[in-house]
């Protein structure tokens, strides 16, 4: 938390105070400084991922079913792919047969979105989807670093996908379609 603020008048419509009104209630936000001050960082971060070589942090949710024929072995040979990428995950038993493993990752904004998709595209995942945030609109830096040499893919070459940012869509996605010269 910054030691010093600076105030600053805002002029807003009545409909569109209401509205963040709402909101502040909505997201318990102590106050709607605090709000606005959430808005701009998240289109801070928005902007700055719009450069794929911005260092990012990312989360990735894959659900899937633990008995389908070699899920683990194919999640476990994608995580190996993206080992320096990857920097935490856990798993979580659901009830049924059913599975929920979370994955943190960092690096480049490009290299975390094609690693979110390599992993969440693994055949037998149900259903997976990520988020990409900007660490540096809380003071951090990734620290990563390119072992792999510069300029050299790294995994498969997923479907192209714009850049998401914390705060974006929460909602799932499925797997989408197979890629080409992939078995669905």
């Amino acid at each position: 938390m910054p030691s010093r603020v600076v105030r600053l008048g805002v002029s807003l419509e009545p409909e569109l105070l209401a509205s963040l009104d709402r909101w502040v209630v909505r997201r318990n936000s102590p106050s709607r400084s605090d709000a606005i001050r959430f808005l701009i960082r998240k289109e801070l971060s928005e902007s700055e991922l719009g450069d794929p070589e911005s260092d990012a942090v990312g989360a990735v949710m894959v659900l899937y079913r633990h008995t389908a024929p070699s899920v683990l072995r194919r999640l476990t040979s994608a995580q190996h792919r993206w080992g320096e990428h990857i920097q935490a995950a856990t798993h979580f038993h659901l009830r049924g047969d059913a599975c929920l493993e979370v994955m943190v990752l960092k690096g480049k904004r490009a290299e975390v979105e094609r690693a979110a998709e390599d992993l969440r595209g693994v055949k037998g995942i149900i259903q997976g989807d990520y988020l990409v945030g900007n660490p540096t609109v809380a003071g951090g830096k990734t620290g990563h670093r390119h072992p792999h040499g510069a300029g050299e893919s790294i995994g498969r070459s997923p479907r192209p996908t714009p850049a998401r940012a914390w705060g974006g869509s929460r909602q799932s996605r499925g797997r989408g379609p197979p890629r080409p010269g992939r078995a669905a």
